[in-house]
């Protein structure tokens, strides 16, 4: 105990010892501080002397590294934690705790299905670079955090075999399995969480909801013939259905998995092997309504980007700001050659081209969204009721008046001049010298190992392809994405399909590429069911890009990038190279809506059996986040939208909860797209 007692009593001791020592005792004090002194200044000379010898290199690593985690810190905060923190600060304003006072219960399964963003992945086999990983998040749910840590070993883990599409030897990365898997992105950025927590307090749990998770990277046929997920999903949703009273599912997908339930529908349906055998009345039996949250149904311009030069807008804009950083050379990061070199293994990001051709997204001299107006800050939305059908013409033209129409249908453009001339002025037979380029490609590369597809391409072709004043359409763009990436292009258009079907009886539309496509499609025979287009409206997004050559001609360089010093004028539509039009910041209206405004409104021949479809959308107001975002991921936390599903689970149908409810310019811009229905 004493010994004890004397430890405790140490610091006193000691302190005590100090202020009652004798003059003789300081003096010794001082000579220690200054020998301690002397030998502090020799470490940092030595210190001094060995900063300077430190390799310019090493200096510009550290100074990349900070720039990138400040950037995309930034990101995160914007995006991720003012939203996560309005959610949670106001619990009184989630809506399950409302409806729930007023008597509202779940009764209806639940099943959702998790897009890009949404769905996570972990490792369960890798090279020696992935030790410790182990079952580790590779994506999603702070999987991100490799990406820091060994960002070149984190990339090889998340590609695919780039000519099966499937895993590469050594590498297994599977989907994370149940709502664990999609409840968040990143830490503190909410995915699925807030949805989960309001269907919970209304009498939710593991029988009555389930996470269809899956491997989003792999074509949507493969999902099944690697990991048998199509056949997982059937099997949930029927035991679902089964041991909650025989009552039909309701299933909510979100963006990429809007597409994968699409082609879900159409696989169950489909006699074995390739299909899942449940007949023609499948559907009807098990399934009350699709919910779908930011559909991206007929595809999304900003798949061609990223394939074509692996940026979006918030990437030219980081290069705009810190120039040479991502394609630097002399740091060897050349991080978008990376980035194109993985994420051109995912069969996935083809499922999400544009779909329909020119017959939807425009030619050269026209598109659905003519007469559109950007000065989103001061656009005037008008609401329909559930009974209006069409928009008055008169008033269209007052609320979306412009004065240069853009010609958003030249999704790629060379140079702005090829953005806003007419079809007349431009270069003709652009196909045919693409065609012609192909027959004479050069396949032996003089840069050594290929880090993208670009170093096959002779510096003549190169030059030819991005030429000023060439355009390209959602038709022709398909040619030149051929061109540049034939291995992708070879492989996944055995798996997707983007035309437009002249006759869906037609048996060659029973092979599953054309089951993830609408217009090539028929929906079941399921006239009791409902389908829901639920998306954000009043965000700027990307429609079309001005595309300029890379300032850079040497080997391993992605030859073509955004012109981010091309701008209109005041409150133009184009914007450091990119034409923006309505939308949730990922999807354009036009894809997410079109399909419920009109392809398969009533019965057409898409819907042969009349499905009742509905548009709701939400409408983003100035500085919202959070509870009231509707931004493409934002608004999984959306109120409006929360309640909306909690009401269709608990039983509501389209009409009961207020039918359409459209703020945008959905119904014009359906009027103006001439589809045989």
């Amino acid at each position: 105990m004493a010994s004890n007692f004397l430890r405790l009593r140490k610091p006193y001791y000691v302190e005590s010892t100090i202020i009652c020592s004798s003059s003789s005792d300081q003096k010794l004090v001082n000579l220690s501080f200054g020998i301690d002194e002397t030998r502090n200044q020799t470490k940092k000379r030595q210190a001094k002397e060995h900063h300077g010898r430190r390799s310019c290199l090493d200096s510009c690593c550290w100074v990349t590294g900070y720039l990138c985690t400040t950037w995309w810190l930034l990101l995160f905060l914007y995006h991720c934690c003012l939203p996560f923190t309005v959610v949670h600060e106001v619990p009184e304003l989630m809506p399950a705790a409302r409806l729930k006072r007023e008597g509202l219960t779940g009764i209806h399964p639940v099943v959702l299905v998790p897009g890009i963003v949404t769905g996570g992945l972990e490792l369960w086999e890798g090279k020696p670079c992935a030790d410790g990983l182990f079952r580790k998040r590779l994506w999603g749910g702070g999987g991100f955090t490799q990406l820091l840590k060994r960002p070149l070993c984190w990339l090889e883990h998340l590609s695919l075999h780039n000519e099966t599409g499937l895993d590469p030897p050594g590498i297994r990365v599977r989907p994370v399995p149940g709502l664990f898997g999609a409840d968040y992105s990143a830490p503190g950025y909410f995915v699925w969480d807030v949805l989960v927590k309001n269907l919970a307090k209304i009498g939710y749990e593991g029988k009555n909801l389930h996470m269809a998770a899956y491997d989003w990277r792999l074509s949507f046929q493969n999902t099944e013939v690697r990991d048998r997920a199509l056949s997982r999903l059937k099997s949930k949703i029927e035991l679902m259905y089964r041991a909650n009273g025989n009552k039909k599912v309701v299933v909510v997908p979100h963006s990429m998995g809007v597409a994968y339930f699409l082609h879900f529908l159409k696989w169950v349906e489909t006699p074995p092997p390739m299909g899942g055998g449940g007949g023609l009345g499948w559907c009807a039996e098990h399934i009350k309504a699709i919910v779908n949250i930011g559909p991206s149904f007929l595809g999304v311009p900003k798949a061609v980007s990223n394939i074509l030069s692996a940026e979006g807008k918030d990437v030219a804009y980081f290069r705009a700001m810190a120039p040479g950083v991502l394609d630097s050379g002399t740091l060897g990061l050349r991080a978008l050659e990376h980035v194109m070199r993985v994420s051109r293994t995912w069969d996935s990001v083809v499922s999400l081209m544009p779909k329909g051709g020119e017959t939807i997204w425009g030619n050269m001299d026209w598109s659905p969204e003519d007469e559109h107006v950007c000065d989103f800050s001061k656009k005037r939305y008008f609401r329909l009721s559930p009974s209006d059908n069409n928009v008055n013409k008169s008033n269209a033209k007052q609320v979306f008046r412009v004065k240069d129409p853009v010609k958003y249908g030249r999704i790629i453009s060379f140079g702005k001049a090829a953005s806003v001339l007419h079809s007349s002025q431009l270069p003709t037979a652009v196909l045919k010298e693409i065609l012609h380029m192909s027959a004479s490609r050069n396949f032996t590369s003089s840069c050594g190992e290929a880090w993208t597809e670009y170093d096959e391409m002779s510096r003549e072709s190169i030059q030819k392809i991005g030429a000023a004043d060439k355009a390209y359409t959602a038709t022709t763009l398909f040619d030149l994405l051929r061109f540049v990436a034939p291995k992708m292009m070879n492989r996944t258009e055995a798996h997707f399909s983007h035309g437009i079907a002249d006759n869906l009886d037609d048996p060659k539309y029973n092979h599953y590429k054309f089951w993830s496509n609408p217009l090539e499609m028929k929906l079941p025979d399921a006239p009791n069911m409902e389908i829901y287009c639920s998306y954000g409206v009043g965000i700027p997004t990307e429609r079309s890009y001005v595309y300029k050559l890379s300032p850079s001609n040497k080997c391993k360089r992605i030859p073509y990038q955004i012109d981010t010093s091309v701008d209109g004028e005041d409150r133009s539509c184009l914007k450091s190279g990119v034409y923006f039009a309505d939308g949730d910041e990922s999807v354009p209206v036009l894809s997410a809506g079109f399909m419920c405004a009109k392809g398969w409104k009533g019965r057409t021949r898409f819907n042969p059996s009349g499905i009742n479809t509905y548009v709701r959308e939400y409408q983003s107001k100035p500085l919202t986040s959070g509870i009231k975002s509707t931004a493409h991921v934002d608004i999984m936390g959306n109120i409006a939208l929360i309640e909306d599903i909690l009401r269709v689970a608990a039983g509501a149908t389209g009409e009961e909860i207020g039918g359409n409810k459209i703020y945008s310019d959905i119904l014009r811009m359906s009027e103006r797209i001439n589809l045989r229905l």
